[in-house]
């Protein structure tokens, strides 16, 4: 009985396989086969150093830009809360 399971599974396995295999090349396009070559100029160790450093700049004043952000949005939410909540009145109070 087990057999039958068996060879009904490898028949249903084979028969997804051809799909697959005709499948195969159908998302891209067929004409475009060869790769894009790019003529990059070539840059020294010290120009490569500089624009390290720039980027690293650049991502260091960008996180500074999202932590005050953050820390202004938590301000605002934390505020709304306590207005909403009669909190600014008790927390002034004490």
């Amino acid at each position: 009985m087990s057999g039958g399971y068996m060879s009904t599974s490898i028949k249903n396995n084979l028969s997804l396989l051809s799909k697959r295999e005709k499948l195969k090349n159908t998302l891209g396009s067929k004409k475009n086969t060869r790769k894009t070559e790019y003529n990059l100029p070539k840059a020294s160790n010290k120009e490569l150093s500089i624009i390290a450093r720039r980027m690293q700049e650049e991502h260091r004043l960008r996180m500074a830009k999202v932590m005050v952000v953050t820390a202004i949005l938590f301000f605002i939410l934390v505020a709304v809360f306590l207005a909403s909540r009669g909190g600014i009145v008790e927390l002034l109070t004490y």
